[in-house]
């Protein structure tokens, strides 16, 4: 799976728009829809913020579920 397709499958599952994911992680709308569409590769210090979020929302669920 490409990062493009990850990031747009955690967002669709989590049921946020570009723009709440955007504010969750601390950029713009354009970085989201860029990363999306597959035209901009993310930093090494952005990709660590996206992989963060993934996993603090990971244990959220858990933690719900349990």
């Amino acid at each position: 799976m490409s990062f493009a397709e990850k990031v747009k499958l955690v967002r669709t599952e989590l049921k946020l728009s570009q723009e709440d994911l955007a504010r969750e992680l601390g950029v713009s709308f354009a970085t989201i829809n860029r990363w999306e569409n597959g035209s901009y590769n993310p930093s090494r210090l952005a990709r660590k913020a996206f992989d963060d979020f993934c996993e603090r929302k990971a244990k959220n669920i858990s933690k719900e579920n349990n």
